[in-house]
């Protein structure tokens, strides 16, 4: 057995009851014979498995999350890492608050370095994507001058105002981004008035991500934003020809397909212009009326609609532009109770609302939706497939963190994104893999090693048994599930050809 038939009965039948399943849903659900073409190569992978590290207050030197977050993110060691500094903290991620003028700036970074510098350290010797996507508010036409709290650490969700830039050119914003990548890559830049601000920094990024979330931050159309993206392309690759781009990052793809036709369509850019990668992203949620038992079948559900959206819009890329690749780099959960805290947190003078923690087996469950998504788009040829996010807490998106903000550790959904890190990569060769049922997924797999592999994902939160193929009988099981908690993938032998997996379990099944 996968594990000890004792504890895989205790666990099993109190996980059972804890999410709400039955017996007859148990007996009634067939016990899925798992087989693998060894014969029929589905696809070999482009895939890679990764996150993206958000800005705020708890990732600062001093904070109580830094050490361990820093530390899960450099024993991740994974590749294009996304790295965001964000609006709600506009001195943490906007470099010059405040305009020129009377031959006087305001850039300033003392807020900004510190962060980045952990980040780049952390992340040494594999690929980034930067994203700074807040644009400085002064650029923007607004009723009145956007007011931002002094303090750094002070949360402010307005900053983002206007739909209109008073620079219709977008020279101005530009340059403010072409500047920023001078003071990381080129040790410092010369200012609106010709002063030179040194840095001492001489970093090399590999990607750099243009905007954050158009179709929500500032409602950019596509003929304006890919006007934009071309202005900022145009200035940044003079300070390094090198640097690759991404773009476009809508938060709801479905909904705006008119975005992908305008955009990846080489006769709406200017000349030369590159588009390396395009991203979007996916978070599941619920109704107010839904708890964990039904969040396992509406989080799947809506899967598999983004699936179709992928779908789709890789049906455009290919059509305009095959040569770009694509990046989704913010897939995840968002809980109601996030939503309403963050719209409730006392800044409008009522009480602050605090959200109720996050169910036993959430976590297994967010991390087997990623695992299930990262399946399914490794499938189709996406590139990058992005978990979100390193650190969330009470008033950041506590849903989808993957440090606990309440002991520093990683939690399951971290050690679900480590198992796929460390067991699949680019070049691994997927082979048709049928007889899953409807609440698991699997998929096998032959490395570049040469090593039989056997992913699989129990959807469910009820315990399943599978029979898998023999080529598996008496493998390796490493596993996340609700039992490991906030400690890394646990081991076991398999016995015979039968694996018991506990509810919201991800597995991978290795033999020699």
């Amino acid at each position: 057995m996968h594990w000890n038939t004792a504890r895989w009965a205790a666990i099993a039948l109190g996980a059972t009851f804890a999410l709400g399943a039955t017996a007859q849903e148990i007996v009634l659900n067939p016990t899925p014979d798992i087989k693998v073409n060894w014969k029929k190569t589905v696809i070999v992978s482009k895939s890679t498995p990764t996150l993206q590290v958000v800005v705020n207050p708890m990732i600062l030197r001093g904070s109580k999350m830094h050490d361990g977050t820093f530390k899960a993110l450099k024993e991740l060691g994974a590749d294009y890492v996304r790295y965001v500094p964000w609006l709600p903290y506009p001195r943490q991620a906007v470099a010059e608050l405040d305009e020129p003028k009377d031959g006087k700036t305001s850039w300033d970074f003392q807020y900004i370095d510190p962060t980045l510098e952990d980040f780049m350290k952390a992340t040494e010797g594999h690929s980034v994507c930067i994203n700074f996507s807040t644009i400085p508010a002064w650029m923007w036409k607004t009723k009145t001058p956007v007011v931002y709290p002094q303090d750094p650490n002070q949360v402010f969700w307005k900053y983002t105002q206007g739909s209109e830039m008073r620079d219709p050119t977008y020279k101005e914003a530009a340059d403010y981004f072409a500047r920023l990548l001078s003071w990381y890559e080129k040790g410092g830049f010369t200012d609106e008035y010709g002063k030179w601000h040194e840095s001492g920094h001489h970093y090399k990024f590999a990607y750099w991500e243009v905007l954050n979330e158009i179709d929500l931050e500032h409602h950019w159309k596509p003929e304006e934003y890919t006007k934009f993206y071309d202005a900022v392309v145009t200035e940044m690759h003079k300070v390094d020809p090198d640097l690759k781009f991404m773009a476009i990052s809508l938060a709801h793809p479905s909904s705006n397909p008119e975005m992908f036709e305008y955009f990846l369509n080489p006769a709406n850019h200017k000349p030369g212009i590159p588009i390396d990668f395009i991203t979007y992203h996916f978070y599941a949620n619920h109704t107010p009326h839904e708890g964990i038992n039904e969040w396992q079948y509406s989080f799947f559900n809506q899967a598999a609609g983004f699936l179709n959206t992928v779908r789709y819009v890789e049906a455009i890329r290919k059509r305009l532009n095959p040569s770009v690749r694509t990046d989704l780099n913010e897939l995840g959960v968002i809980l109601r109770e996030d939503t309403y805290e963050n719209a409730h947190d006392g800044s409008n003078g009522k009480p602050r609302y605090v959200g109720n923690p996050e169910p036993e087996g959430y976590f297994p469950l967010a991390g087997a939706m990623y695992a299930h998504l990262f399946i399914e788009l490794s499938r189709m040829g996406i590139d990058v497939i992005g978990e979100s996010q390193l650190v969330g807490y009470p008033s950041q998106f506590p849903s989808v963190t993957m440090i606990d903000h309440t002991n520093s550790k990683p939690n399951a959904r971290y050690w679900v994104l480590k198992l796929l890190h460390d067991n699949f990569k680019m070049g691994d060769k997927l082979f048709s893999t049928s007889g899953t049922g409807s609440d698991i997924s699997a998929q096998g797999y032959i490395t570049t090693e040469g090593t039989k592999k056997l992913l699989l994902v129990n959807r469910r939160g009820f315990a399943q048994e599978a029979k898998v193929p023999a080529d598996f009988a008496n493998g390796n099981v490493s596993y996340v599930a609700i039992s490991t908690g906030d400690n890394a993938p646990a081991s076991e032998k398999l016995q015979g050809t039968t694996i018991h997996l506990q509810p919201f379990e991800t597995a991978v099944i290795t033999v020699k």
